[in-house]
């Protein structure tokens, strides 16, 4: 398959290389004219005269300057567009995929919810009601169907629906291993609120009558193991407890050795702190940290509570070569935030260019459903089973976050940790392929 366009710009390779070659997994080259009974994409401001797909540019792929767009909406059969042109297409593909992928309106003036980051009601997605739908590569489905009309001989590459179990362990323990100044604190404001059954509970995990509650990471290993999957942990390592941050601490022998026995068989990333969010010096000693306990720098990384700010955030990741982020969703609602499911490229919009940091979305978060969305483990299960055949129809990527807590025993929880099973259980029945 070729590309042709009136100009070759940094933002127009990026976006056809990602659309082409990425989603739709064409073979792509760049022409000036076509050779005979080459599949041509027509990227003009006028039809050429030979066979093509014409799709008409917007002018956002020719600009350099980051202002606000002007957001018409239209419909492409079933699918919400805007950047809306004539030809082929009823809207420009290219500069309406770039603006979600870029995150562009990220980069305009915006009000932050409570936690200080980008907030999902801002999104084109959310106001347009797209916010759910993976929609980037919705389109692309329909075009490799228009491709497949126009040019019958053209061989697209194919692949399958993968699902990837990610997790968060922000409190890996629930009594244990918290130290003895932070552990007389709780038996005491247990005792003090009149929290008997919490009392009873961590006195006996903490004589070894009873297993933490927090403790699930053999169970899971074992549902891991039965549905061929290979999970990647984050693991927060702040030093200080305060605010935000509660884990247990890094020094401790407990959590060494569990972070270390799970970096064995599965991936395993930084999360990095809320403190670090606002000190690079914190954001150093706990990258050190990491290397101290797995014996290798983290490859990945998911920001704390999903706060983090373009550009400064991912500049950050890669100046201490940090090459795999996977904080792009939201931390108030489900759903697709750069409305793609699949990995790509960051694209630095205010230097114009395209960067090694890789961004891997997810489209579910088990704190999101319970406490944004008030969800019960069934209302969950729904939801994951939708997210699972939008993904199914466009052979995405699924990625999920758990947490050790919802997995667990606790009285907080309950119900949780079987809706997961069954659901695990559920999409290997339906033939989905793990990523390893």
């Amino acid at each position: 398959m070729i590309i042709i366009t009136d100009n070759e710009t940094p933002r127009c390779a990026y976006i056809t290389r990602l659309l082409l070659q990425r989603l739709m997994c064409a073979d792509l080259r760049h022409a000036s004219a076509p050779k005979d009974g080459e599949a041509v994409i027509a990227y003009t401001r006028e039809r050429p005269s030979y066979p093509c797909i014409h799709i008409r540019p917007h002018g956002l792929l020719e600009q350099k300057a980051i202002r606000p767009q002007s957001m018409d909406m239209g419909r492409w059969d079933d699918l919400p567009v805007f950047f809306l042109t004539e030809a082929d297409l009823p809207f420009d593909i290219f500069s309406a995929a770039f603006f979600l992928v870029s995150r562009y309106e990220e980069y305009l003036p915006h009000e932050k919810d409570k936690y200080g980051r980008y907030s999902h009601q801002n999104s084109l997605a959310f106001r347009e009601g797209f916010l759910g739908m993976p929609l980037v590569e919705q389109w692309v489905m329909k075009l490799r169907e228009r491709v497949g009309l126009i040019f019958p001989a053209e061989r697209l590459g194919t692949r399958d629906l993968s699902f990837v179990p990610t997790y968060d362990i922000d409190h890996a323990w629930c009594y244990l291993h918290k130290g003895s100044l932070r552990t007389a604190g709780q038996l005491a404001r247990d005792l003090l609120a009149g929290r008997f059954t919490s009392l009873v509970s961590r006195l006996r995990v903490l004589r070894g009558t009873e297993k933490d509650p927090y403790d699930m990471y053999e169970w899971l290993d074992a549902l891991h193991r039965r549905h061929g999957l290979e999970a990647c942990y984050f693991f927060p390592l702040a030093v200080r407890v305060q605010g935000y941050d509660r884990n247990v601490s890094p020094y401790s022998e407990s959590l060494r050795a569990l972070m270390a026995g799970l970096d064995q068989h599965n991936r395993t990333g930084i999360h990095p702190s809320w403190r670090s969010g606002d000190s690079e010096t914190v954001f150093r000693v706990e990258l050190s940290l990491f290397h101290a306990i797995t014996g290798h720098a983290p490859g990945c990384s998911r920001f704390h509570y999903i706060r983090f700010t373009l550009p400064q955030d991912y500049r950050k990741l890669l100046r201490y070569d940090i090459r795999e982020d996977h904080s792009m969703g939201y931390g108030t609602v489900n759903g697709f935030r750069a409305s793609v499911s699949m990995p790509f490229p960051w694209y630095d919009l205010e230097k114009e260019e395209e960067t090694p940091l890789e961004v891997h979305p997810y489209c579910w978060m088990d704190a999101n459903s319970h406490y944004e969305q008030g969800c019960s483990p069934e209302d969950a299960f729904t939801e994951l089973m939708r997210f699972h055949e939008l993904l199914r129809d466009v052979n995405g990527r699924m990625v999920t976050i758990s947490h050790n807590n919802f997995l667990g025993t606790g009285p907080g929880f309950v119900g949780w940790r079987d809706m997961y099973q069954r659901f695990l259980d559920w999409q290997a029945e339906r033939g989905d392929q793990p990523v390893t």
